[in-house]
């Protein structure tokens, strides 16, 4: 299974697009000063889109261009010139269309890529004291590791606890003469993060690592049900990425080499197709067939006949890879805080086979839920890490600007 199979044909595509109004051609347009711009890397294509908040939470997006490639396995792209043809054609494209230069991309990490190290870290204190933003920092610090062949490039808290028991997502102004925190240190790769730094060399952009998981758990899941423990499953192409997200960081994630890609190839070899027919075929697929004989498949103007019961009995098998990869990263995980916990499930991979949630549900025996942007036109699985990574970027450009600004303000 040679990284040709894995080469789709995806349509590159440069869209001017608000969310709630739809499409809209290209202007002049720049990016000013409340924009970012985001790379996301998926396992069989990536995006360069450039975006802002809007009102209401919503979205302005002001350029968007995507590009297939040949993909990744085991830590490692499988043709860096290609990855490195497609970025540059995507950020060109967007340059074009905005009519301005990137100057910083925001990337997001793909789980293949990241390491979590979940840490707990207590702090004592001589007296009763407020809490400051100085304490939490420090409380950080103190947790803080070099991982051989990884640099660290995040770290979030997912729950603080105080001297008197007092469970808090944010301690600061909590008088305490003590403080616990569950922290999550995030590392990317050194391989990823050279691999992109050469890319980008000549072309001037300053790069900033974003975890592209938590980016989707943290926009995706509503801080309620992450106050407690909320599992995730991004289904990619050739990845997917399983997680436990807890507060506002991530308490254990697990990436398997399992997906579309795989569920493709499957069907690829049952019937004698040819991997892009194979993989249109799984659009059509129906995971609720009981047979009643063939039926006729239509592609680029060729007829297949396939009997939807079989094809159907393939898909599930390739599904069951990605419920053994579940059940085993479930297993791995102690304690019941998991059990009855709902899976959400997202990304490109399985979404769109009718009947693919229900199936792995009844195999892991867990409810399963699609999760979504909440945004019109957008709102496709597909779309989930583009979008969550576009919210993230935003939020540390504003707290970049902010603390430029206040350095400039006191004369540093």
């Amino acid at each position: 299974m040679g990284a040709a199979f894995w080469y789709t044909n995806v349509e590159s595509r440069a869209t001017r697009e608000i969310a709630g109004h739809g499409p809209a051609s290209y202007g002049r347009s720049t990016m000013g000063q409340s924009s970012v711009a985001v790379l996301d890397i998926r396992s069989s294509e990536i995006t360069v889109i450039v975006g802002a908040r809007g009102v209401n939470n919503t979205f302005v997006f002001n350029a968007s261009h995507t590009e297939p490639y040949t993909g990744y396995e085991q830590g490692a792209f499988y043709d860096t010139a290609n990855l490195s043809e497609a970025i540059v054609r995507a950020v060109t494209e967007v340059e074009k269309a905005m009519n301005e230069r990137i100057r910083t991309l925001y990337v997001g990490v793909p789980g293949e890529f990241t390491r979590v190290v979940p840490k707990e870290r207590n702090a004592g204190y001589s007296k009763k004291r407020k809490i400051t933003e100085r304490d939490t920092d420090a409380l950080f610090e103190s947790g803080k590791e070099e991982l051989e062949g990884y640099r660290l490039i995040r770290n979030t808290s997912m729950i603080y606890v105080t001297g008197d028991n007092r469970r808090t997502v944010d301690p600061v102004g909590i008088s305490t003469t003590s403080l616990y925190g569950l922290l999550a240190y995030y590392y990317c790769k050194n391989y990823f993060c050279e691999t992109l730094e050469r890319i980008f060399k000549k072309m001037k952009i300053e790069l900033c690592y974003l975890p592209a998981e938590l980016a989707m758990a943290t926009y995706l899941i509503p801080d309620e049900t992450r106050d407690e423990y909320a599992i995730l499953l991004d289904t990619g192409f050739l990845s997917s990425t399983i997680s436990v997200a807890v507060g506002g960081g991530t308490l254990k994630e697990q990436t398997s080499w399992v997906g579309k890609g795989q569920i493709a190839f499957r069907v690829m070899k049952a019937f004698g197709l040819p991997y892009d027919v194979a993989l249109a075929l799984l659009q059509k697929a129906n995971l609720y067939s009981k047979g009643g004989g063939k039926t006729e498949f239509l592609f680029r103007g060729k007829s297949y006949e396939i009997d939807p019961a079989e094809l159907a009995s393939v898909v599930k098998d390739g599904l069951d890879e990605i419920c053994e990869a579940i059940a085993g990263f479930l297993d791995d995980c102690s304690g019941r805080e998991l059990d009855f916990k709902p899976l959400y499930v997202t990304g490109e991979g399985i979404t769109e086979i009718r009947g693919a949630l229900e199936h792995i549900s009844k195999r892991v025996s867990r409810v399963c839920e699609l999760l979504v942007p909440d945004l019109p036109y957008y709102n496709k699985p597909a779309m989930s890490s583009r979008i969550s990574l576009v919210a993230m970027a935003y939020d540390d450009h504003r707290k970049r600007g902010f603390f430029r600004r206040l350095f400039k303000t006191f004369g540093g």
